[in-house]
């Protein structure tokens, strides 16, 4: 697109047709554009604009991610508080046709949309950031770097800060994930989305016979670090419990990285459409599959038909029926927040505005307050509900100036180190 504005610019057209394309380009990729003049380069600026097409897009983007920093919250409240926090979603975890405590597994369960959310969003996010980077002529070269190190530092957060957070043990979670997706960006990004939708569709599809090949090739001993560390996780691999494995999570990403380039690739975008039925297709997948009770299930079948059971999928590691249900889910409210914001301008002080502009910064000390404050008040892992849902309204309101605090300070230094976190 960029290409063929520029060639437009030098060539000898009425003034008409150049400013329908840099329209299109405006609206993809959140720019203003001038022209110096007949037969000039168009000229692309990073600017803030009025549309009310980029107020939705941003908009729904940072609330949709404020809504998971909010249920991640309650999840690690839960874990820092509630002695009897249910957390049975792998099938190594959960005693075949066990009673499933509804109050408990509920609280658990609506965090789920958490970890797919945060993948998918950062993918979708990354396809814009360099098509905006692109767009100014940034060296790709630059923009590898910057992904790769980003994607290392991210890494790095979980084994030597989360885990203090989490108890002390180094654990790769979903910081490990989201940064070594990152890396794998780098060349992946190179790819065309239709390749990129078989890698994802893949690794959905067929992420259970990959399991089963790597806990198979250990004939019942502990498998290699590489299946552990790419493919099932819930091991220890050189004194580092890994608990998500990089190639099914890596699919999340891909997926957002394809919806975004979608976005930018087609004008209008019709966001409402688009999430609307992704959403509708997910679940019906994941009814088809939950509802044959076999392979996609990652061996934690449904033992009856009431709601628990069906909304008992594996997330340690992910199944496809769990990759249905998140997306699906994740997809309908990205749709109903399209069209929520599409005649309404934000407040930037809306607590969820807040807190989904501050992602990486928000998870790094959430985890952190929440634990000190259980052991503070010797309440660690001895309450229940009450408890966990006082304990998150609490950090909330704790979290929510310093949040706005961090977002005021990284838009006054968007050059700085601090664009990493």
């Amino acid at each position: 697109m960029v290409a063929r504005l520029v060639q437009l610019a030098g060539s000898p057209v009425g003034r008409s047709s150049i400013k329908i394309n840099i329209l299109i380009v405006y609206k993809g990729l959140n720019y203003e554009t001038s022209v110096t003049g007949p037969g000039k380069k168009v000229l692309f600026a990073n600017k803030k604009t009025s549309s009310a097409q980029n107020f939705t897009r941003l908009s729904a983007i940072d609330t949709m991610r404020g809504i998971v920093m909010v249920l991640m919250a309650m999840d690690h409240a839960s874990y820092a508080f509630n002695a009897a926090r249910y957390a049975r979603d792998s099938y190594m975890w959960y005693p075949a046709g066990a009673e499933i405590p509804a109050a408990q597994f509920l609280t658990r369960w609506v965090t789920h949309l958490c970890a797919p959310t945060f993948l998918f969003l950062a993918g979708f996010v990354l396809a814009l950031s360099v098509a905006r980077r692109q767009a100014r002529g940034e060296p790709e070269r630059g923009i590898d770097r910057d992904i790769f190190i980003r994607g290392i530092f991210i890494v790095l957060l979980d084994p030597f800060w989360m885990s203090i957070g989490f108890g002390g043990n180094m654990t790769f979670q979903v910081l490990y994930a989201i940064g070594a997706s990152f890396c794998l960006m780098v060349p992946l990004r190179r790819l065309g989305p239709v390749v990129l939708c078989l890698i994802c569709f893949g690794l959905f599809f067929f992420g259970e016979g990959l399991a089963q090949l790597a806990v198979g090739s250990g004939d019942g001993q502990q498998q290699g670090p590489f299946g552990v560390l790419l493919i099932t996780g819930l091991q220890k691999v050189m004194g580092v419990f890994v608990l998500y494995p990089l190639l099914p999570w890596l699919a999340y990403m891909l997926i957002g990285w394809v919806c975004g380039k979608v976005m930018l690739s087609q004008e209008p975008f019709y966001a409402v459409r688009f999430f609307a039925m992704a959403g509708v297709i997910s679940l019906i997948v994941f009814l088809i599959v939950r509802g044959f009770n076999h392979y996609g299930n990652m061996w934690l079948y449904r033992y009856d038909n009431s709601i628990p059971q069906w909304l008992h999928v594996s997330k340690y590691p992910p199944s496809l029926s769990f990759a249905a249900l998140e997306l699906g889910f994740m997809f309908l409210i990205l749709a109903f927040l399209f069209a929520w914001y599409r005649n309404r301008k934000p407040s930037p002080a809306h607590p969820l505005q807040v807190f989904g502009r501050t992602p990486l910064f928000f998870y790094i000390i959430h985890v952190h307050l929440l634990a000190a404050a259980s052991w503070l008040l010797n309440m660690h892992q001895t309450g229940g509900l009450t408890e966990t849902y006082l304990a998150t309204v609490a950090a909330l309101l704790v979290l929510y100036p310093l949040c706005r605090w961090y977002g005021h300070l990284k838009q006054a230094h968007p050059q700085s180190l601090l664009h990493y976190l």
